[in-house]
């Protein structure tokens, strides 16, 4: 595990994009009292994904109520929701000119409804501002309240995302007591039963100490609970709290990860070291 920590190997060396066009999406966000999970889950793609003009925007303060072992996002007591927060997010689409956004948020086990509303009156404040954008939600399993996956999949967002992020073995020691696998297939089937025209779509982090035979037990799960998009990245500590890296996975084998899911049924697939939920979505 020291050579892990001490040297990354060549595939996952990258030069940082020049010119300014980062800092403007970042200063706007800024200024708009915004928070992107790019920032927050120190994402190795942010400076490149700034420099185009996309971010994964995350609602709901940048407070967990939960704490990962995967994530860096600050945990604790998760902040009043905002009122005024989707307006603000129309605002940045609208100056940005995006024409695809995507909306994140931490886990508020704290109220109701896991902050399913909130991620509906954004959508509503950018179909009002910006009617030409598709529309992405990543919300968190809303600790199993199908009421709230209702809720928000009633709203018809154009994409459903929700990341399985390991395999049901990694579930206890990775994501913690709340997260539930077969949960998860059967609220993405419920979704395609209430709302078939809505895009569903996963993901999976590799280098956890996951095997072949699970990770492709999982793709064929999911598949057969109607999902019909996959993403498969490399997992990277994002601070010295978090789970260690237990391998790198070469480039390669993520290949032979994306042959193998399209094999499977996925009408979407991205993989690779560096791919995140909506790295590069436009060429998805």
């Amino acid at each position: 595990m020291s050579d892990l920590k001490r040297r990354l190997p060549r595939w996952l060396k990258r030069a940082v994009p020049k010119g300014n066009a980062n800092h403007l999406t970042q200063r706007l966000v800024e200024s708009l009292r915004l928070q992107t999970v790019c920032d927050h889950a120190k994402c190795p793609n942010r400076m490149e994904c700034f420099a185009r003009k996309t971010a994964t925007f995350l609602i709901l303060g940048p407070v967990c109520a939960r704490n990962c072992r995967f994530c860096s996002v600050e945990h604790g007591t998760p902040h009043p929701v905002d009122p005024t927060e989707p307006e603000r997010i129309a605002e940045a689409v609208t100056v940005l000119g995006l024409v695809h956004v995507v909306l994140t948020c931490v886990s508020r086990d704290d109220l109701p409804d896991g902050g399913a509303d909130q991620f509906v009156h954004c959508l509503d404040a950018l179909r009002r501002h910006c009617p030409s954008v598709s529309l992405e939600v990543l919300p968190s399993d809303f600790a199993g309240n199908f009421e709230a996956v209702d809720h928000l999949a009633d709203s018809v967002p154009d994409v459903y995302n929700y990341n399985t992020e390991t395999v049901p073995r990694l579930f206890p020691e990775i994501r913690g007591p709340i997260p539930n696998f077969d949960r998860s297939l059967e609220m993405f089937r419920r979704i395609k039963r209430r709302q078939p025209t809505i895009h569903l779509k996963s993901g999976l982090m590799l280098g956890l100490g996951e095997t072949d035979d699970e990770v492709r037990n999982v793709l064929h799960q999911l598949r057969g609970a109607g999902c019909d998009s996959i993403t498969l990245g490399q997992y990277l500590q994002p601070s010295p709290d978090c789970t260690a890296v237990r391998r790198f996975v070469p480039p390669e084998e993520f290949e032979r990860w994306e042959a193998e899911s399209h094999a499977i049924g996925f009408d979407s697939v991205a993989a690779g070291p560096f791919v995140r939920s909506s790295y590069r979505y436009y060429q998805q």
